[in-house]
């Protein structure tokens, strides 16, 4: 978790290289309590930062997920129409698209791993 960046949507992001994968925060899917639907963006669209890529929906609500870069997607992680508490179980560990990254230098916007257990400690 702490090689991970976060924006202040709690959504997580992990790079390689050109590719980074976004998912959601534990913080998050707590919030959302359990998560019954994950709508996902299409492969090759291309999407600004702070864009909504996909909705997640749980028995208390439905939540816009936001890029927390810009990007092409170039994958979705497609077990997660069938399992969306997948999300719950692993947070960390179950990523929800794969993209290209458009602009490296957006990476340096985001929370480092300090900055967003701040942030979530701010909020309760």
């Amino acid at each position: 978790m702490e090689k991970l960046l976060y924006s202040k949507d709690h959504e997580w992001i992990k790079v390689e290289g050109n590719i980074a994968f976004i998912g959601i925060t534990d913080h998050a899917q707590k919030s959302l309590g359990e998560i019954v639907y994950v709508e996902l963006p299409e492969i090759d669209d291309e999407l600004e930062i702070a864009e909504v890529f996909g909705v997640i929906e749980s028995v208390k609500a439905a939540s816009d997920s936001y890029m927390p870069v810009s990007g092409k997607i170039i994958e979705v992680n497609e077990d997660l129409e069938d399992s969306p508490t997948l999300l719950n179980e692993d947070p960390y560990g179950t990523w929800i698209l794969k993209i290209e990254l458009s602009d490296k230098g957006e990476l340096d916007s985001l929370l480092d791993f300090s900055a967003y257990s701040e942030l979530c400690e701010e909020a309760h």
